[in-house]
């Protein structure tokens, strides 16, 4: 629990700062290639101290797919034809997608959003994005066109119409996001044992933020908390979730 209020707590906060490059080194700096020589990439600064601590969010807009009224929401789940049960992940993961924790993202990665982001560290428009978000599942009865009404116990928290359905090199998208495709490494561990046979793609639509034991900010909630006259550092915990 403590780790997923981690990256919770980090992916709300990450909304309000802007990325210098693509890049997954494991290294404490970003470094970029000029003329066959690394250097330290520079960091770029506001020109006030307010516009520092007010940047745009990740992709210019911070995300809000949380559905405001009863109604909305009971329309929405009236077109279901299918409800799943949401693992811990993926709970964390829709919760973030909805939230605008995951901006700009509006649903889970399609395939080729997906090897967009394994390949090049970034979505098909070319916008930073470190690690792909994937809805995971062995159910081969799952197909596009499907929407589905995705739950935590009897709680709906979101709806998802799905786009399409993929299957992953695994080890590929270990080697390309962690540098290797060894269990050993925890992502790859994380992939190898813990994800579905398939991904798939889609739309999310939410309904309501999950009920944890601990409180839980918002993209939203964290960014009015900011102070308009210093900058900010957001802390990551090793391992998140």
């Amino acid at each position: 629990m403590k780790l997923s209020l981690a990256v919770l707590s980090f992916a709300a906060a990450a909304t309000a700062f802007t990325a210098v490059g693509p890049s997954r080194s494991t290294g404490l700096s970003t470094r970029v290639a000029f003329n066959n020589v690394f250097t330290p990439a520079p960091v770029a600064r506001a020109s006030t101290q307010l516009e520092a601590a007010k940047q745009v969010p990740h992709g210019g807009s911070l995300v809000d797919l949380i559905l405001k009224t009863d109604e909305e929401k009971e329309a929405a789940i009236a077109k279901c034809s299918k409800e799943m049960q949401l693992t811990p992940r993926q709970l964390c993961d829709v919760e973030l997608i909805m939230n605008g924790g995951f901006s700009p993202l509006t649903g889970f990665m399609d395939e080729a959003t997906y090897k967009s982001v394994v390949d090049n560290v970034s979505l098909p428009d070319g916008l930073i994005f470190g690690l792909p978000v994937v809805f995971d599942t062995d159910d081969e009865d799952l197909s596009p066109g499907d929407i589905v009404l995705l739950k935590d116990g009897d709680r709906p928290i979101a709806t998802v119409e799905f786009t399409d359905k993929y299957t992953p090199n695994k080890a590929y998208e270990c080697k390309k996001c962690y540098g290797t495709s060894e269990i050993e490494h925890p992502g790859a561990l994380m992939v190898a044992t813990e994800r579905g046979k398939y991904y798939l793609g889609g739309k999310v639509t939410g309904l309501n933020l999950p009920t944890r034991d601990f409180p839980c900010k918002t993209p939203a909630e964290v960014r009015e908390t900011l102070p308009d006259d210093v900058d900010v550092v957001a802390f990551q915990c090793r391992n998140p979730v």
